[in-house]
């Protein structure tokens, strides 16, 4: 499998199906990194997942998916917080068997988001939980560093979400 094997796209109205599965793979694999429970999301109705695969093409906000074959294999989101303090990626997550850099469906994600993130600021910032260092060191060689700032992570087991920022120009 190679980078051009991989159709990165923004997720639209109709694609609510898939973004459900996709989000409850995600949820599934590792609950800790979304900000929301599985039991949660099982419960969420068609025209809430209507109104989530939307966000594809709703301005202020992006949500992109890669695609190999019939398989939904990655997400990552973007949306301008209110207060704005620059875009946000929120709900990055690769499926186990592509994550690495050998076919770097991550970076592919990365560099959709980035470049719908460069409308709306110069720099990206995420939040990554402070028990996932294998998140943050991927996130560290992709070029993002720790500003210093967390805050409470709302779930259980809660702790904290740090703050990174990667510069866009």
């Amino acid at each position: 499998m190679r980078a051009h094997d991989v159709v990165i796209r923004t997720t639209t109205e109709d694609d609510w199906a898939s973004v459900r599965t996709l989000r409850l793979e995600m949820l599934r694999d590792y609950p800790l990194a979304f900000g929301e429970t599985l039991e949660h999301a099982e419960q969420v109705d068609e025209a809430g997942w209507r109104l989530r695969a939307a966000r594809g093409t709703t301005a202020g906000q992006t949500s992109i998916v890669a695609i190999v074959g019939d398989r939904w294999v990655g997400h990552m989101g973007g949306y301008i917080p209110r207060g704005t303090t620059g875009p946000l990626l929120v709900g990055v997550y690769v499926a186990p068997d592509y994550r690495g850099d050998a076919i770097g469906v991550t970076r592919l994600l990365l560099e959709a988001v980035e470049d719908w993130a460069r409308d709306h600021g110069d720099t990206l910032r995420l939040e990554v939980h402070e028990d996932n260092p294998r998140a943050r060191r991927f996130y560290e060689k992709l070029g993002f560093t720790l500003t210093g700032r967390s805050r409470e992570y709302e779930l259980a087991p809660g702790g904290l979400e740090l703050e990174m920022i990667k510069p866009l120009r």
